[in-house]
C-alpha cells in the first residue's frame, strides 16, 4: 500500500466517554519423529488465546500500562541480548531468555489428558509445565502435572538431539535435565521428557493430539514471571519449539482488540494459510515481507523495517537505523510477549517530533499516561484528528488503523502514542497486531499481515 498523501490524517469520532475507540479501516489495503506418528491432514489446527488481563475491569489506557510493566524485563533482556559484543560474556548471556508473555492458550497434556494453561511465545523456544513431584512451584489455577498417572510419559536422554540443543543442560542418571532462565529473574528446572499434547479445544476446532513432543517438567519453577499459567509453549525458530518439534513451517495468529472481550486465535500448519484467510479479512491484500535470520539471535523473528512515515511525511530516518548488523546487533523483531512497539530511540525522536508538529493538542508531561508521548485532550472532546502511521517494511507498506497506535481515556484526559523508544533492536509489539492475521511462513522465510476482524474467526 503506498502511501497516499491526500490523506494525511485520520477523523474519528468517539463513541464512549469513558473510553476512546477508534474507528479506523485500512484506506488499502519437533523434530520429524513427531511428524512421521501424526498424519499430516491433521496437522492444521486451531487453539483459542486469551489476553492475560482478559475479564478485567481495565480500561485501554490501564491494559496497556499493565502490559509495559509486565514488558519491562522483557525489554531489557531483549536489549541486552543483542547488546553483548564480547563473544565469552555472549555466550553466558544467551542462555538467558525474555520470558513473561501477553497471551495464554489452553493445551493438555498425557494420557489421559490433562488440561493447563500455557503463555505464548514467540520469543523463546522451550514448552514447558510444571510437574510433580514439586521442589518448588507457583500457584496454577489447573492440577499440576503428574507424570506417573500418565501412560505416554518418556524421559529423554542426554544423547537427545533436544537435549543437545538446550542452552543449559546436565546430565544425570535419570536423564536429561535442564535449566531455563528468563529475562524477569523467573527460571525453570527439570527433566527434559516426551509426552503427548493435545492443542485445538475450542468450539470451532477439532483436537489434535501429538505424541512424543519434547517438553520440560518443571519441579523447580520460581518467579513470578509466568503465574497468569502453568508453563509455557515457545514459538521461537529454535528446535525445542512447537513450530520446529511439528515440522510445520506456518503458523498464524490473529490477536483480537485489547479492550476487547474476545478471544484471540492461534493458527498452526494447513489453517494457516493467508489466501484462505483472506476471504474473512477487511482487505483484499496481503501484505508479505521478508523475515531475516540472524545467527546469533536464531530464535527470533526479524523483519526489514526500512523507514515511517507520520502523516503524509517521509521520516528522515536512516537507513542503517532499523538494519541488523554484521554482530547481529540492531535489526527489528515482531514479539507477541511486548505490548507496545520499541523504536530505536533516534527513530522514536523523530516519531515524537512528527507527531507533535502534527497534532493539534498541547503536550501532557504529567506522567499520567505512562508512556513517552501524550496529548492533553480537552473535555467533552467530539471529534479528533490523528496522523496516519505507516511503517515501511520491505515490499510491505503497512499503514496502521488509529486504534492501532493512539490510545486516550477522556476520564484522565489523555491520549497518548503507543510506542516507545529502546536501544540495541527495535520490537514490533502486539497492540500494533490488533486484528491482524500475522502469518509466519519459514519455508518461504516470509511473514504476511492480514488486516482481519479477529474476533469473527
Amino acid at each position: 500500500m503506498a502511501l497516499d498523501s491526500m490523506h494525511s490524517s485520520l477523523k474519528f469520532t468517539i463513541l464512549s466517554l469513558a473510553l476512546l475507540h477508534f474507528l479506523y479501516k485500512p484506506t488499502c489495503s519437533t523434530s520429524r519423529r513427531v511428524l512421521d506418528q501424526v498424519n499430516r491432514t491433521q496437522m492444521g489446527f486451531r487453539v483459542a488465546l486469551k489476553h492475560v488481563d482478559h475479564g478485567s475491569n481495565y480500561t485501554m489506557l490501564e491494559r496497556i500500562q499493565r502490559g509495559i510493566n509486565r514488558s519491562k524485563f522483557r525489554v531489557q533482556k531483549l536489549n541486552a541480548m543483542v547488546l553483548v559484543s564480547d563473544k565469552s560474556t555472549y555466550d553466558v548471556e544467551s542462555k538467558v531468555h525474555p520470558g513473561n508473555g501477553e497471551f495464554l492458550m489452553n493445551v493438555a497434556i498425557g494420557t489421559p489428558p490433562n488440561p493447563f494453561s500455557a503463555i505464548m511465545d514467540t520469543g523463546s523456544d522451550l514448552i514447558w509445565t510444571q510437574c510433580k513431584p514439586c521442589d518448588d512451584c507457583f500457584d496454577q489455577s489447573t492440577p499440576i502435572f503428574d507424570p506417573s498417572k500418565s501412560s505416554t510419559f518418556s524421559k529423554l536422554s542426554c544423547s537427545n538431539d533436544l537435549c543437545e540443543a538446550l542452552p543449559t543442560s546436565t546430565c544425570q542418571d535419570d536423564g536429561c535435565q535442564y535449566l531455563y532462565t528468563y529475562g524477569d529473574y523467573s527460571s525453570t528446572q527439570g527433566i527434559l521428557a516426551t509426552e503427548t499434547f493435545t492443542f485445538g479445544s475450542d468450539s470451532k476446532s477439532q483436537k489434535v493430539s501429538v505424541p512424543n513432543m519434547g517438553f520440560g517438567c518443571g519441579v523447580d519453577n520460581e518467579g513470578n514471571g509466568f503465574n497468569q499459567g502453568a508453563g509455557l509453549i515457545g514459538l521461537g525458530r529454535g528446535p525445542l519449539s512447537l513450530v520446529s518439534q511439528l515440522d510445520e513451517p506456518k503458523f498464524s495468529y490473529c490477536l483480537t482488540s485489547i479492550d476487547g472481550s474476545k478471544t484471540s486465535t492461534l493458527l498452526m500448519g494447513s489453517l494457516a494459510n493467508p489466501k484462505a484467510l483472506s476471504s474473512n479479512s477487511k482487505a483484499t491484500t496481503i501484505m508479505t515481507t521478508p523475515l531475516i535470520h540472524n545467527p546469533s539471535q536464531p530464535s527470533f523473528y526479524y523483519l526489514n523495517l526500512q523507514g515511517i512515515s507520520v502523516g503524509s511525511t517521509h521520516l528522515p530516518i536512516k537507513k542503517s537505523t532499523f538494519s541488523l548488523s554484521d554482530d547481529g546487533t540492531g535489526g527489528m523483531i515482531i514479539d507477541s510477549g511486548t505490548t507496545i512497539t520499541y523504536l530505536e530511540s533516534s527513530a522514536f525522536d523523530q516519531v515524537k517530533k512528527a507527531f507533535t508538529s502534527q497534532m493539534n493538542l498541547p503536550l501532557d508531561d504529567s506522567g499520567s499516561g505512562g508512556l513517552d508521548l501524550c496529548f492533553k485532550m480537552p473535555k467533552d472532546t467530539t471529534s479528533l484528528e490523528v496522523p496516519k502511521f505507516v511503517f515501511h517494511f520491505k515490499e510491505a507498506d503497512l499503514d496502521l488503523p488509529s486504534e492501532n497506535y493512539m490510545i486516550g481515556d477522556t476520564n484522565m484526559g489523555v491520549l497518548c502514542l503507543a510506542m516507545g523508544k529502546s536501544s540495541g533492536m527495535s520490537i514490533f509489539g502486539n497492540v500494533q497486531q490488533q486484528n491482524m492475521m500475522v502469518v509466519h511462513d519459514l519455508a518461504n522465510e516470509s511473514l504476511s499481515f492480514v488486516p482481519t476482524q479477529c474476533d469473527e474467526l
